[in-house]
């Protein structure tokens, strides 16, 4: 779950062309996103890696709102209330608790997935695909630091709503993880305590705190 770009140049020409027009697509997603006060995601989350044999497929959902967000992948709720993260696991009985640090690391969090590409990366245009009849237009990223984990980034742009439709993440250990958007809705009503950690419903639970 912490696990949820690099193109040959040919010409110089070329190459600036591509990188203007993969920004200026992402600079229209981004303005898109934060006109929004709030986004609820059903999605669907595959790693994969072919050396190692390992292939698995979850389905989670997330509700944002600024750096907020409520989380649900794999039995266990991460609620960020924007200054600290809640890990609720109901099977292990648990509640972990921790400062952010997710700045410091390469993983894209569900706070980030939407704007991550905005800094630290160089783009270039990669294929166009019509998926379900829709066109989707990938935008190719590299990490500018050379000691990232990530090799590269392809992110899936719904070129008519100018949302993302997914994001397939290339390691370089060669483990791949894409997640899929299956619903995409935004400006929903939301309960005033949906990012408040509420301890009086976790009294049995055991409370790590790792800070």
């Amino acid at each position: 779950m912490k696990k949820i770009i690099s193109i040959l140049l040919i010409t110089l020409s070329v190459s600036a062309f591509s990188q203007n027009k993969g920004k200026s697509l992402l600079q229209d997603v981004s303005a898109k996103v934060k006109s929004y006060e709030n986004i609820s995601l059903d999605f669907k989350y595959v790693l994969e890696n072919t050396s190692e044999n390992i292939k698995q497929e979850t389905r989670g959902d997330v509700v944002m709102q600024g750096e907020k967000y409520r989380l649900n992948i794999l039995g266990i709720t991460r609620l960020f209330d924007g200054k600290t993260m809640y890990s609720i696991s109901p099977e292990d009985e648990e509640v972990t608790i921790s400062s952010d640090n997710t700045g410091e690391e390469d993983n894209i969090t569900p706070s980030k997935m939407l704007s991550f590409y905005e800094d630290g990366y160089t783009y270039s245009m990669d294929i166009e695909q019509n998926i379900k009849g829709r066109k989707v237009q990938y935008v190719k990223l590299t990490p500018i630091d050379s000691n990232s984990e990530i090799k590269h980034i392809l992110l899936g742009i719904d070129k008519q709503t100018k949302h993302i439709y997914n994001l397939i993440q290339i390691g370089k250990n060669g483990t791949k993880t894409t997640l899929t958007v299956n619903s995409f809705k935004t400006n929903e009503p939301l309960s005033k305590t949906l990012f408040t950690f509420d301890a009086n419903k976790y009294k049995d639970y055991y409370i790590n705190k790792l800070d």
